[in-house]
């Protein structure tokens, strides 16, 4: 019996590394691959070194770019085949544990590596921006090539529980449907589906290799880097109501007005002033510090600081804020 040649396995971490500066999202990016295409920092795990998945995470974030993380959360394992694109490959395939990773930008001004820096994550992912309306290219772009591909019908091997005009409907709130901030993965993957991202022409999609010019759908990303960044994103929008992450990208002290703009900046979202205030102040998660701030561009203003003994106080404290349409 001959012996089958097994492709070997390596375990790599990817982190999406999320600041916050100037009202905007941030996410550390790195070049230097030599396919001249953005990535995330990411880095194989040396079982011997280090006990823990994340205890390696930390350590090489730190070594490459003089980060030292603070909030850390693992989302996912990876491991498609846009790693990993030839059937007939024997190369190392890459199966990756992606983590999300708070950091403050006053933290993260000791990055030391050239080829790392941070980008706006609206950037690679620019339909899901909303705090000021509609982004335009959803309407131009996005929903006319889905709707063109919706229907054409399911592709005859597709098993899925709703068709494509239904998700197209769902995640991309037409037709009466509301947009759901929390489905970030579900429209990329749906882009994906479609052809209409790069990476699916980079993995052989026939549907996309089908296309002529591709509509500029945000900067693609190397291997699955954009799909694992849509996941961290859709987390960090759902865990912000029910656990005070937002907190972990402030300075200590903050107004209100920095914290709005920090959950607008994550949700994608706008939020009504007064209505978000009243939340705040229902949710008890903040408490005056007794300082002014005299760098609001006019009128001082309160600072504030995250209440800790909120966390003791019940299970689930976030911020369930609801947006403009």
């Amino acid at each position: 019996m001959s012996e089958k040649l097994l492709t070997p396995i390596e375990i790599g971490l990817t982190a999406a590394i999320v600041a916050i500066e100037d009202n905007e999202p941030l996410i550390l990016s790195a070049s230097g691959g030599g396919d001249g295409l953005t990535g995330l920092p990411f880095g194989p795990f040396d079982a011997v070194a280090h006990r823990t998945f994340e205890i390696g995470l930390r350590a090489w974030v730190e070594e490459q770019t003089g980060l030292r993380l603070g909030y850390v959360e693992q989302l996912y394992t990876f491991g498609d085949r846009g790693r990993h694109t030839q059937p007939g490959d024997t190369d190392v395939h890459v199966a990756s544990i992606g983590y999300l990773a708070l950091t403050r930008t006053t933290e993260s001004s000791g990055t030391r590596v050239p080829s790392a820096s941070f980008e706006p994550w609206y950037g690679f992912f620019p339909w899901e921006d909303w705090r000021g309306d509609q982004p335009e290219i959803i309407r131009r772009h996005i929903l006319p090539e889905l709707s063109r591909w919706a229907e054409q019908g399911e592709a005859p091997e597709t098993t899925r529980a709703l068709p494509r005009k239904d998700r197209v409907r769902l995640y991309f709130g037409t037709e009466g449907a509301q947009w759901d901030e929390e489905h970030v993965l579900d429209r990329y993957e749906l882009l994906y589906e479609a052809g209409l991202v790069e990476e699916a022409r980079r993995d052989g999609r026939p549907v996309a290799l089908r296309r002529g010019l591709l509509p500029p759908l945000g900067v693609a990303m190397r291997f699955d880097h954009r799909r694992i960044l849509a996941t961290a994103i859709a987390r960090l929008r759902g865990k912000l109501k029910y656990r005070p992450v937002v907190f972990e990208l402030l300075p200590p002290k903050f107004t209100l007005t920095e914290l709005q703009r920090t959950v607008e900046a994550i949700s994608g979202r706008h939020l009504h002033k007064q209505n978000f205030r009243r939340l705040v102040e229902a949710g008890a998660l903040v408490e005056p510090t007794g300082a002014m701030s005299t760098q609001t561009g006019g009128r001082p203003a309160a600072l504030f600081r995250f209440r800790r003994e909120v966390l003791q106080e019940r299970p689930a404290p976030g911020l369930r804020v609801r947006g403009r349409r």
